[in-house]
């Protein structure tokens, strides 16, 4: 199956592949500074054995096409299992802040067809901070803090405002059916933060009740260290022709 978004003038136009019926819950992690929501979602994906059901093409947006071992595989891509109650989202393409709008009302577009009732990003943000703040905080819809964060130990941020597709998640989520969150916590330079990686898993194993163990994520991340240092290269280039993040606690 594949779903395209509308042609609209010059703005890129993304086709969703899937071969599976996704999970109610959608967790996200793209490629943004420090790389800590994509690699907890990469490690989310290892660690409960996740098979790839769908993939994401875009038309009109300079492409990365990732490779392991001689092997290409798509930029984007979905993953679910039948015993698992999330299906997790890979986004290794840098999707920037001018096409936020159009990649966003792909993924909606996807999700309300195929009837996912919530979306989450896992998301590390760069803001001066002390050791005290090394924790995983949330903004939210409101159905979703009734649904998923009242039990649970994760703060709210204090605030600010978010900009990109996190933030096009969110204002979809204000006004409609679809819960929406984004957790977020500090993230450093190094690529990737596992420190920061670490805290977004443990956020979210807690709230979905996935029983992650992080233990095995130093030695995961340490294998993918070289091409997520590549790819971290790519999205402070990009992040240089964009305003400062927006972002603040």
């Amino acid at each position: 199956m594949a779903d395209a978004a509308p042609a609209a003038g010059r703005r890129p136009e993304f086709e969703f592949t899937h071969d599976a019926q996704p999970s109610d819950a959608l967790l996200c992690g793209f490629s943004e500074f420090g790389l800590a929501g994509l690699t907890a979602a990469d490690f989310l994906v290892d660690h409960l054995e996740l098979e790839q059901t769908g993939h994401v093409a875009v038309d009109g947006l300079p492409a990365i096409t990732p490779f392991e071992n001689g092997t290409p595989r798509h930029h984007t891509r979905f993953f679910s299992k039948p015993d698992v109650d999330v299906t997790v989202l890979v986004g290794e393409l840098f999707v920037p802040v001018s096409v936020a709008g159009a990649f966003t009302d792909a993924l909606s577009a996807w999700l309300d067809r195929n009837g996912v009732a919530e979306t989450a990003v896992l998301s590390g943000v760069p803001v001066a901070h002390g050791p005290d703040a090394h924790r995983t905080f949330y903004i939210a819809t409101e159905d979703y803090r009734e649904a998923r964060l009242a039990d649970a130990g994760v703060p709210p941020m204090g605030n600010g405002f978010l900009d990109g597709v996190n933030a096009e998640l969110l204002s979809r989520g204000i006004d409609s059916p679809r819960r929406a969150c984004v957790f977020t916590t500090p993230v450093h330079a190094q690529a990737p933060d596992v420190e920061a990686a670490i805290r977004l898993v443990d956020a979210v194993s807690d709230v979905y009740d996935l029983a992650v163990d992080t233990g095995p994520l130093e030695a995961f991340a340490a294998e993918v260290a070289q091409h997520y240092e590549e790819l971290s290269e790519r999205v402070e280039r990009a992040e240089d022709e964009r305003p400062d993040d927006r972002m603040y606690m």
